[in-house]
């Protein structure tokens, strides 16, 4: 089935730089969408990043200027790199893509299963 399997995280000092990786995998027609949340103890899961498969991306506002998302949708993969990297940053991060899988037309959401993120001196 359709899996999307996360990498890349870790603990990192405060003002350090993390990489998250994300790929989907499975019988995979197209994907349109793929992104990051992250969730905070006691906290909502929240956006973190977007990429459109027409090359739009989308922040949430405490993230820009310091994470960039990319990605290759010819290979189904998004990454997350994170620069000058906070306390508040740390939290468990979810790659999330809409797919149409294989036999499909229309798209479903999917989530990755986490990767914790930990910034601390």
């Amino acid at each position: 089935q359709v899996q999307l399997v996360e990498s890349g995280g870790g603990l990192v000092q405060p003002g350090g730089s993390l990489r998250l990786s994300c790929a989907a995998s499975g019988p995979i027609f197209k994907i349109n969408v793929m992104g990051w949340y992250r969730q905070a103890p006691g906290k909502e899961r929240e956006l973190v990043a977007q990429l459109v498969s027409d090359g739009r991306t989308n922040y949430t506002d405490s993230v820009k200027g310091r994470f960039t998302i990319s990605g290759d949708f010819g290979k189904n993969t998004v990454y997350l790199q994170m620069n000058s990297l906070k306390p508040e940053d740390t939290a468990v991060y979810y790659c999330d893509a809409n797919i149409a899988p294989s036999g499909f037309i229309r798209y479903y959401h999917y989530w990755g299963q986490g990767t914790q993120v930990t910034v601390s001196s």
